[in-house]
């Protein structure tokens, strides 16, 4: 395939970091979000979304999600959670909560209770702490296997690697093979900015029985 297009290089080590952000977040789209919960040691429970997010593998089954360094240079509360308690459950999000969801990812400080102050309604875990988002139709309780620092200092990354313990469906969208269903379950992709994607038009592809 042939293409005649022009193009610019944006090299990142001549960029500042926030340019680098914002272009990746607009070439790198729709991305799935993670609606992370989790506890800190003290007992306060926390909701944020992510984007940065993907399932990886199933033996085991397993997720990864990265929340970025505050701009500040701090971390935030999901990361100071994680290495305190090391368990966590990701909440998907359909459209009906997509403005609670928005609500929660708002830099609530330590001690305030997430659930509470976003309106979602907590629901008991069964091998973990962290509560799960009564809202949402699917939860994966996940134990953390490794916390991957990429790079230092504001922006950086911080891969969260999860192993999944036990998935959550809503028997209404819950199929009778024990997946999902996709033309119930609605949920919402991060784009760049302030945007968001829906995931009502769908188009299926067989994979290729041989090379073309």
């Amino acid at each position: 395939m042939k293409t005649h297009k022009a193009f610019t290089a944006l090299v990142t080590a001549e960029r500042q970091r926030r340019d680098n952000f914002k272009t990746l977040l607009s070439a790198v789209l729709p991305r799935p979000i993670a609606f992370v919960s989790t506890i800190s040691s003290d007992g306060v429970h926390n909701l944020a979304p992510f984007s940065f997010f993907n399932g990886v593998g199933s033996n085991p089954p397993a997720v990864i999600f990265s929340p970025c360094t505050k701009a500040d240079g701090t971390e935030k509360d999901t990361i100071t959670n994680l290495k305190q308690v090391g368990e966590f459950v990701v909440n998907v999000v359909p459209y009906a909560i997509r403005d609670a969801m928005n609500e929660a990812s708002f830099p609530f400080a330590p001690e305030i209770d997430e659930f509470e102050a976003a309106g979602f309604t907590a629901l008991e875990s069964r091998f973990i702490k962290p509560r799960r988002v009564a809202e949402s139709p699917v939860h994966l309780e996940c134990k953390l296997l490794q916390i991957v620092p990429v790079g230092d200092g504001p922006l950086s990354a911080n891969i969260c690697i999860g192993e999944i313990l036990c998935f959550h469906v809503a028997d209404d969208f819950l199929l009778a093979d024990e997946t999902v269903d996709v033309t119930k379950i609605d949920l919402v992709g991060r784009l760049g900015g302030a945007d968001y994607a829906t995931i009502r038009d769908r188009f299926a592809m067989p994979k290729p029985s041989a090379p073309r």
